[in-house]
């Protein structure tokens, strides 16, 4: 009875998971142009900001292969098309929201704890975060909009 039961639960969850791969969103992952970057403060700045901030924040994300297998296609979806509407460094324009950027990695809230966990080679060391931090002061300002 138990045997059967186990089946049918496995049976279930095989069924699901090959439906879900029917619902078409989150596998469109074509990145829009780059129309304008802010004036990066340094090659550097913009370097670790591209490590570590891309993939969600810029029309140059790098897809992984789980982002074409839903559900994560959904969350990798819905993740990339918060964070463009949030601050989108491939569409820049004057009085982004730049100036928060430097103090949202300073206060941990950037990047989010489950995109570490899955994206190990973005981790900054200490002394790069801190190399980001003051870089994206010293081109946005250390206040909400871009640097004049």
């Amino acid at each position: 009875m138990l045997k059967k039961l186990s089946i049918a639960v496995v049976a279930v969850v095989v069924a699901a998971f090959a439906l879900v791969q029917l619902v078409p969103y989150g596998r469109d992952h074509a990145n829009p142009p780059v129309v304008a970057e802010p004036a990066w403060d340094s090659p550097e700045t913009r370097s670790l900001a591209k490590h570590a901030c891309f993939d969600c924040h810029s029309n140059e994300t790098v897809w992984p292969w789980y982002s074409s297998i839903a559900p994560m296609s959904w969350l990798a979806q819905s993740d990339v098309e918060q964070g463009r509407e949030e601050v989108n460094y491939s569409e820049w324009q004057a009085g982004g929201k730049g100036g928060e950027s430097a103090e949202t990695v300073q206060e941990g809230g950037m990047p989010p704890w489950f995109y570490m966990a899955l994206h190990p080679s973005a981790r900054l060391s200490a002394a790069e975060k801190q190399r980001l931090i003051q870089g994206l002061i010293a081109t946005f300002g250390a206040g909400e909009g871009e640097r004049r």
